[in-house]
């Protein structure tokens, strides 16, 4: 079964340096039709402006990844770590017990991110912070798997939830086969382009739930991005 949540229906912010479309409901009066998805409890799609983010602030026992698809990121946290994470990078931080970070932008154009938040298997564990660039090209034409709660995704960043996030770039008039199973399911965002997905057209920043199905048979209908996360 698919549910499209389109781009459209998406609640949205405006903070002026911060623009953000969320594909689960934040709030009590959002659209309470796009509710949490197992453990994925947050994908929100942010434009932040040149020189703008987040000061230092706090989480715990949640999974943080963020999927950088324009510009920079500058990171810091309490446990030392800092990086600058580009376009195609992929961050991950682990709350665990607690930690505090700051995330801006540091680049010359806007930023563009998805923070995704998965709820851990369990909560505590010492909180931790990691990033690793995914080249496009190795993901023309196939999902690879870019953070994972699996032992055997070897070459994933590691995360404490059930789940694996999935990416990967087609062509125009590419298609691929991603398996799933009927015990689990996956949320799919189009970062740009459009596609098919079992036969239901998605459009440009478009996600779709996919929920009793062993497959799920994209066609690209154009050249696109995707994310996906796996749930289970």
């Amino acid at each position: 079964m698919l549910t499209h949540r389109r781009w459209d229906s998406l609640d949205a912010a405006d903070a002026g340096w911060l623009r953000a479309k969320y594909h689960f409901v934040v709030s009590a009066d959002g659209n309470h039709d796009h509710s949490a998805l197992g453990p994925l409890i947050v994908w929100n799609d942010d434009e932040i402006d040149v020189g703008a983010g987040f000061p230092m602030h706090g989480h715990r026992d949640m999974e943080i990844i963020t999927y950088v698809r324009q510009g920079v990121i500058e990171h810091r946290d309490t446990l030392g770590s800092e990086g600058r994470i580009q376009a195609g990078d992929v961050q991950v931080m682990s709350a665990g017990t607690g930690i505090r970070h700051s995330e801006f932008n540091g680049g010359d154009v806007p930023l563009k991110v998805y923070q995704i938040w998965l709820r851990p298997r369990k909560g505590g564990g010492a909180p931790r912070w990691d990033t690793k660039p995914f080249p496009k090209g190795d993901r023309s034409g196939r999902f690879v798997v870019l953070a994972s709660g699996f032992e055997e995704d070897a070459d994933a960043l590691p995360i404490r939830a059930a789940a694996r996030v999935l990416g990967a770039t087609l062509k125009t008039g590419e298609r691929i086969r991603q398996a799933l199973s009927e015990s689990r399911c996956a949320y799919l965002v189009v970062a740009s382009g459009s596609i098919e997905v079992n036969g239901e057209r998605v459009g440009p920043l478009d996600g779709v739930t996919i929920t009793q199905v062993t497959a799920a048979e994209i066609s690209a209908l154009e050249d696109s991005e995707l994310v996906m996360v796996d749930i289970g």
